[in-house]
């Protein structure tokens, strides 16, 4: 869409109000909104100004004023506004050199795609994130000097099974036992629906959505798979819509990896595969229909694992999901159909175009664009440098002896192994200035300071259970 049609569908649909979304450095949409007389076709080239050193992970004080230039190909009229809003993704640019800004996350995505072209293997990359959720009635949490909590509920919790609620009508999912059942035990179902139609409304392909295996509301709606940066822009429009529709309806959405203890986490595995001229390049005569090319990417992402959970799964929260013995995939290898593995290759369907990857690591509290980016890049190397990613593992991994797993690798246990992980493997990252080392150290930094090294300061409830009476 041109600017000139932005503006012709904003008159159409009556927009008073325009607002502009961007991106901030660990992953959350921003935004600001002017009247709609602000914006004209020269506003896609000159931009707004905003102060930069609100935004976390970006400008020093002194060095604060930057530009939001809308792209005009993600035009919406925003579904939750009460005025007719017209919503516009932005890139961010230095108003002085005009540049675009090293720690946009969207500009890395963008970077990362020019690079894929540059080097002649591939001119598209398709990705597919199936990013999980939870949809809870409740939530309350607080940390301070002398106390630390959290509690969250959801109607279809089975610990509410001997709830007063008058009445009380049972049909709550079991532990675990959350895929597929019908209604009424799947209690979502409409509201799932209802979100599913408002982003085919907003131009999001939907394949299927579904209840999820842990009780207390864990949802799935799966997207159509797109080009690297417009499924970046899908999946923050995703996570917009979904939370509002919930929010619309009295309920509270969730991307937090690992909220309930004892049951399912939150994933968001996400397929790729690589195209040039219209043709699928990950279809072949090798092991499950892959091509070598696709085994190659698969040896990159599995060579630079753990440096891309740094990215990935990049929230402490996340290692209560990735744990050894359960169903998450930490151990690093690739299979066929087993869903325990952390590269999955799905047999769906025999049509080459439908031949992919699919990485299980990720959780949906990532940054799409630099995940996204991070994987692209890993896979690519793997084909520059022919890494060939062993032997799959077909056997179920959960039933293997030691001595089986020794020459698997597993995932980082914990979000600071991760990021020691990327300070020692990141070159493959900065090809192509696709990654800076401004980008890398910030993310290294912002991630000890704000995270890793809060926590750590902070007694955790159970060690309370634990150790009181030492």
């Amino acid at each position: 869409m041109t600017p000139e049609k932005v503006l012709e569908m904003a008159k159409k649909k009556k927009a008073v109000m325009v607002d502009l979304k961007f991106m901030d450095f660990p992953g959350m949409w921003q935004h600001f909104t002017l009247p709609i007389k602000s914006l004209d076709a020269a506003a896609f080239e000159d931009g707004f100004g905003f102060d930069g050193s609100s935004i976390r992970g970006w400008q020093p004080i002194h060095a604060s004023d930057m530009l939001v230039i809308p792209d005009p190909t993600t035009a919406l009229i925003d579904p939750f506004t009460e005025a007719s809003t017209l919503s516009l993704i932005c890139n961010i640019v230095d108003p002085i050199t005009k540049e675009s800004y090293s720690r946009d996350p969207r500009y890395i995505a963008q970077k990362a795609e020019a690079y894929m072209k540059s080097t002649g293997l591939a001119d598209t990359a398709c990705f597919g994130a199936e990013a999980e959720f939870f949809i809870f009635d409740d939530v309350r949490y607080d940390s301070n000097e002398h106390s630390s909590y959290y509690f969250v509920d959801s109607e279809e919790g089975f610990w509410n099974t001997g709830r007063v609620e008058n009445p009380n009508l049972g049909y709550k999912p079991r532990y675990k036992e959350g895929y597929f059942p019908v209604p009424p035990t799947d209690s979502l179902y409409n509201l799932r629906n209802e979100m599913a139609l408002q982003l085919m409304e907003s131009g999001i392909e939907i394949e299927a959505q579904h209840h999820e295996v842990a009780t207390a509301g864990q949802s799935e709606i799966d997207m159509m798979y797109s080009p690297l940066v417009e499924m970046g822009d899908k999946l923050m429009l995703f996570k917009y819509i979904v939370k509002n529709v919930a929010r619309k309806h009295g309920k509270t959405v969730t991307f937090l990896p690992k909220p309930i203890y004892s049951d399912n986490g939150s994933g968001m595995h996400v397929h790729q595969s690589l195209w040039k001229k219209g043709n699928p390049l990950f279809a072949g005569d090798e092991y499950a229909g892959l091509s070598q090319m696709a085994l190659y990417y698969i040896g990159g992402i599995l060579t630079h694992a753990k440096a891309l959970c740094a990215f990935c799964a990049p929230t402490t929260n996340s290692y209560k999901r990735l744990v050894p013995g359960f169903e998450a995939p930490v151990n690093m290898a690739y299979s066929s159909r087993n869903r325990s593995a952390a590269i999955r290759i799905p047999l769906y369907s025999p049509s080459p175009k439908a031949k992919r990857v699919e990485v299980r690591f990720p959780d949906p509290s990532c940054n799409g664009y630099m995940a996204f980016s991070a994987m692209l890049m890993a896979g690519l190397d793997g084909i520059q440098n022919k890494i060939h990613p062993g032997e799959p593992l077909d056997k179920d991994i959960y039933a293997l002896s030691p001595e089986e797993l020794e020459d698997v690798p597993s995932a980082p246990g914990s979000l600071e192994e991760a990021l020691k992980s990327l300070e020692e493997d990141h070159e493959f990252l900065m090809k192509g200035d696709v990654f800076t080392r401004d980008v890398i150290d910030m993310w290294l930094e912002y991630k000890m300071e704000n995270e890793v090294n809060e926590l750590r300061l902070r007694p955790h409830p159970f060690e309370f259970s634990l150790y009181f009476d030492v």
